[in-house]
């Protein structure tokens, strides 16, 4: 390694998922790698060196072997207690994750770690009062924000193009297949309560940094759950009944009297722009935005409908809509932050996607089981920070 590089150890665990394994470790990490390293602002170069980690050793190492890599283990004690490797990265299990980190911590890691990072409000919190208190540094992957999408409906707002903002239309999700016809997308775990399933756990940590960084805090919210389907079969073609949320639809008040509407939901048939669709509504225009595309309407092209259900419409309603085109390169979402977040541990740029932000996504996620099981709306706390 020369003097202009700079190594940077990372205990890379959970990779053997889908999403630790694709967007992460493939799209993110080995891409810095294959580019000879992330370059800094003097020149230097950061190069990741990462060691991979996975509770089966069979799995971890045929991973390893099939991108090249030298450095895995199915010991993940040994792996935290490797004073040469500095930044602990956590994909694995929601419910571990919490007392990982917390181990990590304590050896001294900076951390960066999926969503959401506990179960529970309390756990979630105390994880970030414990980094602060350490001393090190640390992120949550926050990876709609750096979507070519959100990123252009990000710029529509930066110009004042809305006016002002009046509501947000959310939708999200696909038909996750039961598994007897067709193998299921998505893990059984995502079904199971005790092993931390449930969409709203697991979206609503999405929303709230979405919400919160785009249109404004979230400040209420008011939940409705469902459990749609209920016989799945699991990985091993064996049947069981889910017991927790497929499906949520949520109304959240935001800072500036926005109101949003999201459905989420994985027993759902696509008929929309994307998976993920954001239509916004402001004085002076609207738009749609989706993974990566954007669609505007502004206030001088607007169409003037006339409701009258006897004959066919006379607009085409998908006709006036512009699209934003793509002003700048966009990267991987993933790749994108993992770079920002090297950056920061370098001492180049601040980072606020801490754990902190991670533990209000938990918390929008509890209000929302909470406002579900109490039928009511719930409202949302500051976190002292």
């Amino acid at each position: 390694m020369s003097m202009s590089e700079k190594r940077l150890g990372i205990i890379m665990n959970g990779v053997t998922g889908r999403m630790g394994k694709n967007q992460h470790l493939i799209r993110s990490i080995l891409e810095i790698m294959e580019a000879g390293g992330l370059e800094l602002a003097d020149g230097s170069r950061v190069m990741p060196d990462p060691i991979l980690v996975g509770r089966d050793a069979g799995r971890v190492g045929a991973l390893a072997r099939e991108h090249g890599l030298g450095r895995w283990t199915n010991d993940l004690d040994a792996a935290i207690a490797n004073p040469e490797d500095t930044l602990f990265f956590d994909a694995a299990t929601t419910q571990a994750r919490a007392g990982l980190l917390s181990k990590a911590i304590d050896a001294g890691k900076d951390i960066y770690c999926e969503k959401p990072t506990a179960d529970s409000l309390e756990d979630a919190y105390g994880v970030y009062q414990k980094a602060k208190a350490a001393g090190v540094k640390h992120g949550v992957v926050q990876d709609k924000l750096f979507l070519p999408g959100i990123r252009k409906l990000q710029y529509l707002i930066d110009s004042g193009f809305f006016g002002r903002i009046l509501s947000v239309r959310g939708e999200f999700g696909y038909w996750v297949f039961e598994g007897d016809l067709q193998p299921a997308q998505r893990p059984s775990w995502n079904y199971r309560k005790d092993e931390g399933g449930g969409i709203i756990l697991d979206m609503l940590c999405h929303w709230r940094y979405l919400l919160d960084n785009t249109f404004g805090a979230v400040q209420s919210v008011s939940c409705l759950g469902a459990t749609h389907i209920p016989n799945r079969w699991d990985e091993n073609n064996q049947p069981y009944q889910p017991d927790t949320d497929d499906a949520a639809y949520a109304t959240f008040q935001l800072d500036g009297d926005i109101i949003v509407q999201f459905n989420s939901s994985w027993c759902t048939r696509v008929r929309r722009d994307d998976l993920l669709t954001l239509h916004v509504d402001g004085t002076h225009g609207s738009a749609v935005a989706g993974l990566r595309r954007c669609r505007t309407q502004s206030r001088v092209n607007t169409p003037m409908p006339v409701w009258n259900p006897d004959i066919p419409p006379a607009i085409d309603y998908k006709d006036g809509w512009e699209e934003v085109p793509d002003t700048v390169p966009y990267d991987n979402a993933f790749k994108a932050e993992w770079e920002l977040f090297i950056r920061h541990l370098n001492g180049e740029c601040d980072f606020k996607w801490n754990l902190l932000e991670g533990a209000k996504g938990v918390q929008l996620a509890e209000a929302g089981l909470q406002s579900w099981a109490e039928r009511r709306w719930v409202d949302l706390p500051d976190l002292e920070a």
